[in-house]
């Protein structure tokens, strides 16, 4: 592969990358939006209780920021308070200016909210308070009396207070309605921000037209990579890519390293594939821990790599092993439902319908190696998680699907039709291409076809 291909898939897949970000946050947003909020727009934190023995309970709100931004009220606070206890007074809840407060409750012992905490243990999360007493002997006149107040509300039923947040220094303060002692109510916070939901909005197209900005240039850069001069044969075009090392690249499926066997068996037992779940335990055990030496020795031959140039043998042929080993049970499983053989106990190839071989290189780009298992591939992860849902471990996808599909059609004919068999192949085959890709094992990027 060129260097100007590899500049292009570098730089499509950070724009990919972002824009991959940009749309989970932005998405995510509007996601939370419609599940947290109620009918009228509103996030809210549970209701918690407030009993403090003084006159009034000040929550202090100084904002700040740019006029602009609060002009048209992108944000609006909701306080809805109500008295409780045996006696359930009457609550009033105004907002005011700081100064304006701090005259009425001038020697009036009150309390006032230094912090707002949530505790997380509790679902949904409850607001947790902190005060600090002011002490006095004043007994404030009723707050409803007073003028100041720029919103307010009072009664003995549940009062609501709407603020659309503006800039400046404000305090919100609740009162029994008659001016007594002893606040004892019942206070539940809620906001609402439509200025998120549209930045949420912008964010979530800016991501998508990046992901898709990305995945383009990555396919452009990637296309035709690697071919061979025209008129050449295939052998000496091999040859040619052979002796190219870090620099070729494959995007013709016949040329890529790798040899990927599937026999196609007209009989199959109708109804076995309703139990290989179970019949694949020990595999799926031994597999288990296969795939964990798979893991330390993907990160032992980065290192040799880095440094040589080469990859170890030994764990190269360990590798080759553990991937032939997963074809084989997926074959036999769930990615394919391709035989009733059961597969061996064993890394050594032959003897089965379903085998995997990749030729062992003799030099890798150290340069290539740090990034094309992560950054190089990501297109095809892209794709890998459609088709199987992931790399390797195979959750679901569209393969399952077919596959299904397939045991069906067995159940009730009796047939594994013949072109269902060649799609789910293929992208099992396009898996363990992208697979062998980023475990190091070649320099040749995977081709973009099912094809062989």
């Amino acid at each position: 592969m060129s260097a100007g291909r590899i500049l292009g898939i570098v730089v499509g897949g950070l724009v990919l990358l972002v824009g991959l970000g940009l749309l989970l946050g932005g998405g995510g947003v509007l996601v939370a939006e419609r599940v947290l909020a109620d009918a009228e727009g509103f996030v809210s934190l549970r209701s918690t209780s407030i009993n403090q023995d003084a006159y009034a309970v000040v929550a202090p709100a100084r904002i700040e920021g740019a006029p602009w931004f609060w002009w048209r009220h992108a944000v609006t606070l909701r306080l809805v308070v109500a008295g409780r206890g045996a006696e359930g007074k009457p609550m009033f809840v105004g907002l005011a200016e700081r100064a304006d407060v701090e005259r009425y409750l001038n020697g009036v012992s009150y309390a006032e909210i230094r912090r707002l905490g949530v505790e997380a243990a509790d679902r949904p999360r409850r607001p947790r308070l902190q005060y600090e007493t002011s002490t006095g002997t004043t007994i404030p006149p009723a707050p409803a009396t007073q003028t100041f107040w720029l919103e307010n509300a009072a009664g003995s039923k549940s009062q609501r207070l709407d603020w659309r947040i503006e800039p400046g220094d404000y305090c919100v303060v609740l009162m029994n309605a008659d001016g007594s002692r002893g606040v004892n109510a019942v206070v539940s916070l809620g906001i609402k921000a439509p200025v998120v939901l549209r930045i949420a909005a912008i964010v979530l197209g800016v991501g998508a037209v990046l992901f898709i900005l990305g995945l383009v240039a990555i396919l452009l850069s990637a296309r035709g990579a690697g071919r061979s001069a025209p008129g050449a044969s295939s052998a000496s075009g091999a040859a040619a890519s052979s002796a190219a090392g870090p620099a070729a690249a494959a995007s013709s499926p016949s040329q890529f390293p790798l040899s990927f066997q599937a026999e196609h068996v007209e009989t199959l037992s109708p109804a076995l594939w309703l139990v290989k779940w179970f019949l694949l335990i020990p595999h799926l055990i031994v597999l288990g821990f296969l795939w964990m030496g798979f893991v330390c020795s993907w990160g032992l031959s980065l290192v040799a790599i880095l440094f040589t140039g080469r990859y170890p043998r030994g764990l190269f042929e360990y590798n080759v092993g553990v991937l032939r080993w997963t074809w084989r049970v997926g074959f036999y499983g769930y990615q394919a439902l391709g035989t009733d053989r059961y597969p061996p106990f064993t890394l050594r190839a032959g003897g089965y319908p379903a085998d995997l071989d990749i030729p062992y290189p003799e030099k890798l780009s150290r340069r290539l190696a740090l990034v094309k298992w992560w950054l190089l591939a990501i297109p095809h992860y892209v794709i890998v998680g459609v088709l199987l849902g992931g790399i390797g471990l195979h959750w679901g996808g569209l393969v399952l699907i077919l596959t299904l599909f397939a045991g069906v059609m067995l159940l009730f004919t009796s047939r594994y039709p013949v072109d269902l068999f060649k799609i789910i192949v293929g992208a099992n085959r396009w898996s363990f291409r992208v697979l062998a890709y980023a475990a190091l094992m070649t320099d040749r990027y995977p081709p973009f076809s099912l094809e062989e």
